[in-house]
């Protein structure tokens, strides 16, 4: 494998359509792809472990994308770590789930090929690349009373990874989200976490604390960040380093502006890059892996309902995914699907001003389904089960908002869940909390009705609600919204907390409240492929030499949540399947496999 100082430039430069500016001789290579999250690394690292020479642009100065910052968990049914432990289910009962959560957007031909193709993906690259992954045993699908959900097993994660064996691109590796940090430092999800929420509670979860903090103050005195790389982070770290093992150029600030077609084929693109433009001609294919439309303002609007009737949406995806990819298949044909039944992957967002003015997107996840907190609307009414998926907390929000009126909503808790479990940007004790109350993010009262009127909160309304969910609360009972039912619930909760892990009055004051606005992790909504990857046109045939992977591709799952982890499994065994079609030749250029029926 030679790397980009040793691929063939050619004499010839041309101007890029329209624009007339000079570009420097091409790069010639046989896979470009646009992009680094998970979905490009991905077809990157599987290209190159088949032989072609992959060059991979990536618009930001770092890599990673919004993978980086995530949880890193993928959705893998009959993984081989579930199959080496006995827990394998075959097809059907994932099938009966998604069939049931996904309804009318239920594509079989798709979601087989998915169900194939994801186990296989996982065995290719825990077998011949860095990436590893730890099971997810008893992570939970996200609707329990659905036939078909499973309690464990259908989840894989990143093993942790330590920094130091990137070298010199652990530069290059866009760290977390920093209010998701403790100063900077991962916390995994899982046993990680829980020994974080229990270290003033537990010895033995001190001792674990004290030591990985120990260690990562050590690294940033040394290294300047976190070499204790966990979730997105470790995932993304392992890519870049099968990446880099296996010769793969990776261009940081370089973004692709347009797309070279000759003769109907694709086949390359004009980079604009530190030194300039420069055209790179991909022989086999291009890969769009640009992270989906989080952050393009026209398309939003186009496609939120919410955000057209005058509610902003705050997505925690990474900054610079603003719809490169989508734009660049649209230029040569491509289409956008408009179907899903949500445009994007939702999640409830807090805004956390920052030292440098800034707001940062906090992505309320976690702490929703500990016991003692709810959620409520300007008039102070509860509006969903607070601890069930995100993407359902912000449907349900923007569907009890009232016509005219913005979306929004508050969690509410007392002292002594603050101090627990933290909230949103607040870290449980003994972190201190008072510049959160300094910059407003946090609002605080001595009475649940002076909390209130300090929110702009209806008073009776939120009184009555709080009195009867602390009464019921009492009793380990929701029978307004069930909280506790389902093993998705449980696992969000406290098993530490009787009766009901998820459960618990709030009465301890003073009270809290945190701002909850729409949000996103990524989006749904995006470009029409086929079953191997391949563009598809306006007549759903494949456009040659043009692919697409991750949030650039149209979801599988119809604009649905139905687990978590449903994002990063098509993004890796999409970018798989991308890379095994351009190895074997564009499939006779797909036309075995564009047929209308298999696509997206």
């Amino acid at each position: 494998m030679r790397t980009a100082g040793s691929m063939s430039d050619t004499s010839a430069a041309t101007p890029a359509a329209g624009g007339g500016e000079d570009i420097t001789p091409c790069l010639e290579c046989d896979v470009l792809v646009v992009g680094s999250g998970a979905g490009g690394l991905s077809a990157a690292v599987a290209a190159a472990h088949f032989g072609m020479r992959v060059v991979v642009a990536e618009k930001a100065d770092v890599f990673g994308g919004t993978t980086a910052c995530s949880g890193g968990w993928l959705w893998v049914p009959n993984a081989p770590q579930a199959l080496a432990a006995g827990k394998g289910e075959g097809l059907e009962r994932p099938r009966s789930y998604l069939r049931h959560i996904l309804g009318n957007h239920y594509d079989e031909a798709m979601i087989d090929g998915y169900l194939h193709a994801a186990p296989r993906m996982v065995e290719f690259f825990e077998r011949n690349t860095a990436v590893q992954f730890n099971p997810g045993s008893g992570v939970p699908d996200f609707h329990g009373n659905v036939p078909g959900a499973a309690t464990g097993w259908r989840s894989v994660v990143a093993v942790p990874y330590d920094g130091r064996e990137l070298g010199p691109l652990i530069s290059r590796l866009r760290q977390p989200i920093p209010e998701t940090t403790f100063l900077g430092m991962g916390i995994a999800s899982g046993a990680d976490m829980r020994m974080f929420l229990t270290a003033t509670r537990s010895v033995k979860a001190f001792g674990y604390v004290t030591r990985r903090v120990l260690k990562h103050l050590y690294d940033l005195a040394v290294h300047g960040r976190s070499l204790q790389l966990v979730n997105g982070n470790a995932l993304v770290a392992r890519l870049l380093r099968s990446a880099a093992d296996k010769g793969v150029s990776l261009w940081p600030g370089a973004s692709v502006c347009e797309l070279v077609c000759d003769e109907g084929r694709i086949g390359g693109a004009i980079v604009e890059t530190r030194e300039g433009r420069r055209e790179v001609r991909a022989r086999r294919g291009v890969v769009l892996a640009t992270g989906g439309f989080p952050h393009d303002p026209r398309r939003l609007h186009d496609m939120l309902p919410h955000v057209r009737a005058g509610t902003l949406h705050y997505s925690a995806a990474s900054d610079g995914n603003s719809g490169d990819g989508l734009r660049l298949a649209e230029s040569v044909g491509g289409q956008v699907s408009h179907a899903q039944a949500h445009a994007v992957a939702y999640a409830p967002v807090s805004l956390v001003p920052r030292p440098d003015g800034s707001l940062g997107r906090f992505p309320h996840l976690v702490e929703r389904g500990k016991p003692g907190i709810i959620a409520v609307n300007a008039g102070g009414k509860r509006f969903v089960d607070e601890g069930g998926p995100y993407h359902d907390y912000v449907r349900e929000m923007i569907a009890a908002t009232p016509e005219g009126q913005p979306a929004v909503s508050w969690l509410i808790c007392d002292h002594r869940f603050l101090r627990r479990y933290g909230l949103g940007a607040v870290k449980p004790a003994p972190v201190p909390f008072n510049r959160w109350l300094a910059n407003g993010y946090l609002i605080s009262g001595a009475t649940i009705g002076e909390l209130a009127r300090r929110c702009g909160i209806d008073v009776a309304g939120l009184d009555t609600t709080v009195s009867a969910f602390n009464r019921h609360a009492e009793l380990g009972e929701d029978p307004e919204f069930h909280r506790g039912t389902t093993p998705y619930q449980r696992v969000q909760g406290d098993p530490d907390h009787r009766p009901n892990p998820c459960l618990a009055p709030i009465t301890h004051g003073p009270f809290y409240a945190v701002k909850v606005v729409p949000g996103s992790l990524g989006t749904f909504a995006g470009i029409r492929t086929n079953g191997r990857s391949r563009v598809l046109d306006a007549r759903g045939e494949p456009i040659p030499g043009l692919y697409a992977v991750g949030n650039d591709m149209n979801s599988i799952m119809g604009g649905h949540y139905p687990s978590g982890g449903i994002t990063l499994g098509p993004a890796m065994t999409y970018g798989f399947i991308a890379a095994e079609t351009i190895a074997e030749g564009g499939a006779a250029e797909g036309e075995r496999d564009g047929r209308k029926e298999n696509a997206v």
